[in-house]
């Protein structure tokens, strides 16, 4: 017997909110002590950023924005955790759980540390994407999810009368 979706997705947003801590926790001390910057690979690094603002640098303006960010995230994880909640479905499920729990390591950042720390650096061919975390990551999986769930066929009948919810 399969689980229901709320016993899956919760325990991930639980899996990714402590992976996104413990790496946090373990990469501040340990990129501290490498000088803030270490090379991984040619075109990986782990560095040391603080993002005080939304995606990509956007929005960084001070405590007053800080603690605005802080109030929509809290307010956007609610209403996740809300539509969670009420999912039958097991994709959107496992998708709402990985954005929750990204969304809520990224909440922990701005509230105990005052900005998200991020440490993965991507570069190629003279194009270098902006650092970002195991929440971020989490959140970007969690949404492409939601988004390759939209477009399925199989959902058109789900929860209606011509026909139970498909999980997969």
């Amino acid at each position: 017997m399969r689980p229901p979706p709320l016993a899956v997705g919760l325990p991930l947003a639980g899996v990714v909110l402590l992976l996104d801590q413990f790496s946090k926790a373990w990469l501040l001390v340990w990129l501290e002590e490498q000088g803030g910057w270490q090379q991984v690979t040619g075109f990986f690094n782990l560095v040391m950023v603080w993002n005080r603002g939304i995606s990509f640098g956007m929005l960084q303006s001070g405590e007053t924005g800080r603690w605005l960010l802080i109030i929509i995230s809290t307010l956007v994880s609610l209403g996740l955790g809300l539509w969670l909640w009420r999912q039958t479905r097991l994709w959107p499920s496992l998708a709402l759980g990985a954005v929750i729990g990204g969304a809520l390591g990224n909440i922990i950042d701005r509230i105990w540390r005052g900005a998200v720390a991020d440490f993965f650096d991507f570069h190629l061919m003279g194009y270098h994407w902006p650092a970002f975390n195991v929440a971020d990551s989490a959140i970007t999986i969690g949404v492409a999810m939601l988004l390759y769930d939209s477009f399925r066929s199989d959902k058109a009948t789900a929860g209606t009368a011509d026909g139970p919810a498909k999980d997969n």
